[in-house]
């Protein structure tokens, strides 16, 4: 591959930024890796969320319950891997671990494809194993490239997993009702492959940069992380900018979590066949994704350069304000649809790279460890808490002027903290060094 092409992707992102010639072959395979590895995503993804419509909004909590505490159990289990293998090991171990679970559910949708037991299973396992994988995906990010890189290649490599997304419900609405849920696994099982081998040749990457302290990357892969099963937690609530971005994520999940019901619900009730709802999710994820390549590409980079990380966090919760306010104007299913486009438009193509350069500043331990509480066990208590919170405004009597009051509030306290997480990682980018 030409050296030129990944300085002419940055040059889109950000004309000021240029990829030095170390930075070539790490950024042009972590931007392939992101590629692959969200178009596979965004092919399980729509199977996910079509069982949810098979179970209904009702029963939403029950999943959400169950997700949590699976997520629960899995984070010491990763933590303890990390701590018996090395990162060199354990890393690719894991994605390889996933394509068997793929696999695995294919099996298990050609032999039960009507099986609610097999819809509930793969519904917990994808909303567990989605949240790993985009984890270790960026903490492997974070850990290759330093502060002052961050800044710059971001959000190159996240347009890499935006336009990948891009394929994915393009792929899922061409072949859902030619080759059923089951043959959409072995699609995403295929990309899987792929990944793998970009998982491997990154870790390569690490290697080979790991050692120089010009580039400000002095930790390496060829060791486990010392630690026991629960020092990712225990390390969260010591530092007060992983306390920070765990508030961020909790806030951020509760108004996913909120938009996510309204989007269950009125799906339901509008198609009756699940490819048709497939069908549904999968415009929205294409929506989504055509919409925060084009932002990753040609605004994201410029952005955080010019006004800061602290604009790109704060960003998010004032387009959520905004957003709820036109659900309260125009409670339609299109509506919630645009929603749904902004809300995870900002998550995915703003608030996702923002917060991951805040990350360039802890200690390598915290990059894997802390950050996948962060990412798992703090994402999922707050899809725990927030359905559960309009489960009881449901029971309740409380309807939509309730559930949108609580967005209102929720993205008020959002954009608080959002403003006090750009300041910690200002100030310790700073005593660092790292300019």
């Amino acid at each position: 591959m030409s050296s030129d092409l990944p300085s002419r992707l940055a040059r889109l992102v950000n004309p000021a930024t240029v990829i030095r010639r170390e930075e070539v072959r790490a950024v042009t395979l972590a931007f392939c890796c992101n590629f692959i590895l969200l178009g596979s995503y965004y092919i399980l993804r729509p199977v996910r969320d079509t069982f949810a419509t098979v179970f209904g909004a009702t029963q939403l909590q029950d999943l959400f319950t169950g997700t949590f505490l699976c997520t629960l159990v899995c984070a010491p289990l990763f933590a303890t891997l990390l701590s018996r293998l090395s990162l060199r090991r354990a890393i690719p171990g894991i994605f390889w671990f996933w394509l068997f679970n793929i696999l695995l559910f294919e099996v298990l949708l050609s032999r039960a494809p009507d099986s609610r037991w097999v819809a509930g299973a793969y519904y917990l396992w994808f909303s567990v194993a989605n949240l790993f994988m985009i984890s270790v995906f960026w903490s492997m990010m974070v850990d290759l490239f330093s502060s002052e890189q961050a800044t710059r290649l971001f959000a190159l490599i996240a347009a890499g997993g935006s336009i990948g997304a891009i394929a994915g419900p393009l792929i899922t609405r061409y072949a859902a009702t030619r080759v059923g849920l089951s043959g959409l696994l072995l699609l995403a099982a295929a990309g899987f492959v792929l990944v793998i081998v970009m998982v491997h040749l990154l870790m390569r990457e690490k290697q080979r940069l790991g050692g120089d302290p010009a580039r400000g990357q002095h930790s390496t892969i060829d060791h486990a992380l010392a630690g026991n099963p629960f020092e990712g937690f225990a390390h969260v609530f010591r530092s007060g900018l992983l306390l920070n971005q765990a508030a961020f994520m909790l806030l951020m999940t509760w108004i996913a979590t909120i938009a996510y019901f309204l989007q269950t619900d009125l799906i339901t009730r509008a198609y009756s066949a699940v490819e048709q709802r497939a069908v549904a999710i999968a415009d929205i994820d294409l929506v989504v994704n055509i919409v925060g390549a084009v932002l990753l590409t040609f605004g994201l980079g410029r952005f955080v350069q010019r006004f800061g990380v602290t604009a790109g966090l704060v960003i998010n919760p004032l387009l959520m304000i905004v957003a709820f306010i036109g659900i309260a104007l125009s409670p339609s299913l299109l509506v919630i649809q645009a929603v749904q486009v902004v809300r995870r438009v900002s998550q995915y193509a703003i608030a996702r790279p923002s917060r991951e350069i805040c990350f360039t500043v802890v200690p390598q331990a915290d990059r894997y460890k802390a950050k996948n509480v962060i990412d798992t066990v703090v994402y999922r208590f707050g899809d725990l808490s927030a359905i559960w919170f309009q489960t009881g405004l449901r029971w309740a009597g409380l309807g939509l002027s309730a559930t949108l009051g609580l967005a209102l509030g929720v993205c008020a306290l959002w954009g608080v903290v959002s403003v006090a997480l750009g300041r910690r990682y200002e100030a310790l980018r700073a005593k660092t060094g790292d300019s």
